[in-house]
C-alpha cells in the first residue's frame, strides 16, 4: 500500500530522524488533537524515545506539538496491537466481511488507555491501520 506524505509531513519526519536517530516511515498530522504521530520502523522504538525520552522531548519542544509514536508491524493484527499501545492486547481479529473490522481483545483495565483522553489513542491506531493495512475499523472487544 502506498502512502503519500506532504511536505510538511516530510519536513517533520526529516526533523524526527536528525533528533532520534531512528527511522519514520510515517507521519500523521493530527490537527485535531495538536500533535503528530510518527510510525517508527519495527525495533527503533528505543532509540526514538531516547534515554529517559530525551529524544522524543527534544522533538516535541523544537515543534511545539505532542508527539505519539507507533512501532511498525508486519502483519495487521501486529500493527493494530501496537498501534493502541500503551494498552495490553491479547488478541487481535481481522474480519474481511463487507468491510475489513479489526476486533482488538484488551483487558477491562486498559480500555481506557486503548481508547485514550476523548479518543484520541484509538482514533490514531484507525487512522494508521486504514493507511497502511485497509482497516476500516478497530473495535474493542
Amino acid at each position: 500500500m502506498t502512502v503519500t506524505l506532504s511536505d510538511e509531513a516530510r519536513q517533520y519526519i526529516a526533523l524526527f530522524e536528525d533528533e532520534t536517530g531512528a527511522t519514520a516511515r510515517d507521519c500523521v498530522v493530527d490537527d485535531e488533537y495538536d500533535r503528530l504521530i510518527f510510525l517508527v520502523t519495527a525495533g527503533e522504538m528505543g532509540e526514538a524515545i531516547g534515554p529517559g525520552g530525551q529524544h522524543v522531548q527534544s522533538v516535541e519542544e523544537q515543534l511545539d506539538r505532542e508527539i505519539k509514536l507507533v512501532e511498525d508491524a508486519p502483519t495487521a493484527e501486529d500493527f493494530v496491537a501496537s498501534a493502541l499501545a500503551p494498552a495490553a492486547v491479547y488478541n487481535v481479529t481481522i474480519s474481511e466481511n463487507d468491510d475489513r473490522v479489526a476486533y482488538a481483545e484488551v483487558a477491562d483495565e486498559d480500555r481506557g488507555a486503548a481508547i485514550g483522553t476523548d479518543g484520541r489513542n484509538i482514533d490514531a491506531a484507525r487512522d494508521l491501520a486504514a493507511r497502511h493495512f485497509d482497516v476500516d475499523e478497530i473495535e474493542l472487544t
